[in-house]
């Protein structure tokens, strides 16, 4: 009797360990960013070494995640506030081959111009954010190191992801001189 009590206890603290935040806003730590390359929806081979010395927003997501669909237009007023200003929002499809036919009408759809890469295979998705909470965000500066992670979307995080934004264009900006 005494067994079965520790194991479901065991079982229970490794349960209650395991369940993840639908929201978390974290700070990074400083480590430069993994590099990666990937096919934009116009099937250019699209890599982080492209955006030399810009601030980059990554941001994970997909067709399916109604959260990632509420937060998109929020990021592209990000991004047209800050693309002229050494930022760039690098908007990654996590969509596998099943429902990555659909990344593009829905893109074309809703007017937005930032790029779109597609991770299909969801190699770069997962070396930034294993647990595939989505949308998930992660910023880095004009080092391309990550200084800021965030997961999930309520209303009012899009405040939150343009201060940090706009505080890493900042810093460029006085970094690199204009």
């Amino acid at each position: 009797m005494r067994r079965q009590l520790a194991l479901g206890l065991l079982a229970l603290t490794f349960a209650v360990a395991s369940v993840s935040p639908t929201r978390t806003a974290t700070a990074a730590d400083g480590q430069a960013a993994a590099g990666f390359s990937l096919l934009s929806l116009d099937n250019v081979n699209t890599s982080l070494s492209d955006f030399e010395n810009q601030v980059v927003l990554l941001n994970f997501w997909a067709t399916w995640c109604g959260p990632c669909q509420v937060e998109m237009p929020h990021l592209q007023r990000i991004y047209d506030a800050y693309k002229d200003q050494g930022f760039v929002l690098l908007s990654i499809s996590s969509d596998d081959a099943r429902s990555s036919s659909r990344v593009k009408p829905l893109v074309k759809s809703k007017g937005f111009t930032f790029p779109v890469l597609l991770d299909k295979q969801t190699k770069v998705t997962n070396m930034y954010n294993p647990s595939k909470t989505l949308p998930y965000s992660e910023l880095l500066d004009h080092e391309h190191k990550s200084i800021w992670k965030h997961q999930g979307y309520t209303p009012g995080d899009e405040d939150e992801i343009e201060e940090h934004v706009k505080a890493a264009v900042e810093a460029r900006k006085a970094a690199l001189g204009g």
